[in-house]
């Protein structure tokens, strides 16, 4: 009964389309050519299977890039981790890989922001922006602090599941321990002198934090960007500093001719004092020297006076005649001025 309602339906909508088409139309002839029946439960299943098999094996293999490592878990809890390549795991989400970055050097940035980030916790909140910014230095001043926190994903595992939201919780940490620090020094030591002792003190501060709430997180480097005071009085203050710049430089100056100057006179005061003290005992050693030559000389004499006398006079000729350039020697005993020698040098003409 069914079968023969079927075949009188099948006619009328032939007979509709035959009916209906003056032309012979392209959708009376299709119309007339089919003669099949609706497809059947097993046909909807061996699709669906197919279709199963097409998205099991879309999903049973994925790539973990060499920067990364993959997570995985099943159903939800954690099984193992795999290293950078392609890999395998079980399909149609019983089975989840989760890459993690962990030899990418991250960072978030504290009162600013870098345009074109993909870290949604990289830069501040258009809201949080200025607010983070905000410190009260130790003596009750007020401070623009802009800093850097550079990190790594050190432990992929507590990374995902010991904190809810680790990436936002280095936001906290980092402005909690930032502020402290900045708390414990004056406004001048902030935005001058005092910049790398902020820098290592919150960097070993916020690593503590971290290491304590066991996020999986690395901290290597906080980097301190732009201090300023508040903008009402920015511009007395660039002016106190531009004096204080003045100051330095004027110094530095002073200390420069100083170092040429006080340098060089001390060296000439230590040359004058060698020289004298050269002198001073050259004189004496030659004061000593003539001192026991005579305590000689007055001992021989004693003992020998004439030979004494005589060597003395020698020696006192000796001594004198080679600095006298005319030397004439007469005979006492002749009677006239013939008898001479003369000794003196002759002198060759030009």
């Amino acid at each position: 009964m069914s079968t023969r309602g079927g075949r009188d339906q099948n006619n009328v909508w032939l007979g509709m389309s035959r009916s209906g088409s003056h032309d012979g139309g392209a959708s009376g002839r299709w119309l007339e050519g089919y003669q099949g029946t609706p497809p059947s439960g097993f046909s909807i299943l061996m699709g669906l299977l197919l279709l199963l098999c097409i998205a099991g094996i879309w999903t049973a293999y994925y790539t973990v890039p060499s920067d990364s490592v993959a997570v995985v878990q099943r159903f939800g809890k954690y099984v193992y981790q795999v290293p950078p390549g392609l890999h395998f795991k079980l399909p149609l989400g019983v089975d989840i890989a989760t890459i993690v970055p962990v030899k990418r050097q991250l960072k978030q940035e504290f009162g600013f922001s870098t345009p074109g980030a993909v870290d949604r916790y990289q830069s501040p909140r258009q809201a949080d922006q200025r607010r983070e910014t905000q410190m009260v230095t130790g003596d009750l001043n007020a401070a623009l602090v802009e800093w850097v926190v550079q990190y790594r994903i050190a432990d992929p595992v507590r990374f995902l599941f010991e904190v809810r939201e680790p990436a936002q919780t280095l936001r906290y940490v980092s402005e909690s321990v930032m502020r402290e620090v900045v708390g414990d020094r004056t406004v001048d030591e902030v935005i001058t002198v005092g910049r790398q002792e902020i820098e290592s003190e919150a960097l070993a501060g916020m690593q503590q934090l971290a290491t304590r709430y066991v996020m999986g997180i690395s901290i290597d480097q906080v980097q301190l960007k732009n201090i300023n005071p508040p903008l009402p009085v920015q511009e007395s203050f660039n002016e106190v500093n531009q004096a204080k710049q003045e100051k330095e430089k004027l110094i530095n100056e002073a200390r420069r001719d100083y170092n040429r100057v006080i340098p060089l006179a001390l060296g000439e005061k230590d040359q004058r004092i060698r020289e004298a003290d050269g002198y001073r005992l050259k004189r004496v050693n030659e004061s000593e020297g003539d001192a026991a030559r005579f305590n000689a000389l007055l001992a021989a004499y004693l003992t020998a006076p004439e030979v004494t006398r005589r060597r003395i006079y020698i020696e006192t000729l000796q001594a004198v005649l080679p600095g006298i350039r005319a030397k004439v020697i007469v005979d006492p005993q002749a009677g006239g001025i013939l008898p001479l020698l003369n000794l003196s040098p002759v002198e060759e003409a030009p």
